[in-house]
């Protein structure tokens, strides 16, 4: 019998402004034993703030940062350092056992570069999950809280997205895939009212985008789901983790976020 994970990614800006009943939702949905909870984490703005502190320069290109290994060294700081063994604390508090690592660990994350011609730098695309390594600390009881530096066979380390690493990560696992935001999920407003769809198939994807109703940042995000989906993701959602108990009443299947299938019907598992 396949055990059942779920992948809550959260972005560095979305942490600083969740409340304690977050993290008290993960610990309850691996206490109850149905779903083995595992989360992937960014750290945008402490990378900023500490690349600022450190004078270390860095530009973007289409939205990614030019990784460096001056920038990479800061990076790993920010992402593996304070920001893993903060949200190791959070979960620790509750009664939680959370197991920070990084994709460096074990090899969890085999990656190569995004951009062969090399002007991104070391930033890069998984290639590869050790999904064992995960299997085993889930049977021990222990919520694995990810860090999205990877590195290929020859020790060289990657900056990864953490949006690609989570939905990587979803993949190997055939897990559920979990978007933690600071919105309802994807909605439109109607006579001043916001309406949150609740359920989304590729179609009405496509035809929310026709419509700018989904637009900006969001359509890279959804594009991603659906490939996701097709590569045996379960189901991708975006839940806001502001929502008091909102990810908890989520997991027990409530009306709260955006669930993004391929099919019409939400599956049955």
């Amino acid at each position: 019998m396949e055990n059942n994970y779920v992948v809550i990614k959260c972005g560095g800006s979305v942490f600083e402004q969740l409340p304690h009943s977050f993290y008290q939702d993960i610990v309850t949905i691996q206490e109850q034993g149905e779903w083995y909870p595992i989360i992937v984490h960014g750290g945008g703005p402490l990378i900023s703030k500490l690349l600022d502190q450190t004078g270390v320069q860095s530009t973007f290109v289409d939205g990614l940062r030019v990784t460096t290994e001056e920038v990479l060294d800061v990076v790993e700081m920010a992402l593996s350092g304070a920001m893993n063994k903060g949200i190791v604390r959070n979960i620790a508090q509750l009664g939680g056992k959370g197991l920070g690592i990084s994709g460096v660990d074990t090899q969890l994350l085999t990656a190569e570069p995004v951009d062969p011609t090399g002007k991104l730098g070391y930033v890069g695309k998984v290639t590869e999950v050790n999904k064992d390594i995960l299997e085993q600390m889930a049977s021990q009881g222990l919520i694995p809280i990810i860090s999205p530096i990877a590195m290929d066979n020859y020790g060289q380390r990657y900056n990864v997205n953490a949006d690609m690493a989570a939905s990587s990560i979803a993949e190997s696992l055939h897990a559920k895939l979990c978007f933690i935001s600071d919105i309802d999920g994807i909605y439109e407003e109607v006579n001043g009212e916001k309406h949150v769809f609740h359920q989304l198939n590729e179609q009405e994807i496509t035809t929310l985008i026709e419509r700018k109703v989904i637009s900006g940042g969001m359509i890279p995000k959804v594009n991603a789901a659906i490939q996701a989906l097709k590569h045996h993701v379960r189901e991708v959602s975006i839940v806001n983790g502001m929502e008091q108990n909102g990810l908890l009443q989520f997991m027990q299947g409530k009306m709260i976020g955006t669930r993004i299938n391929l099919d019409k019907e939400v599956k049955s598992i």
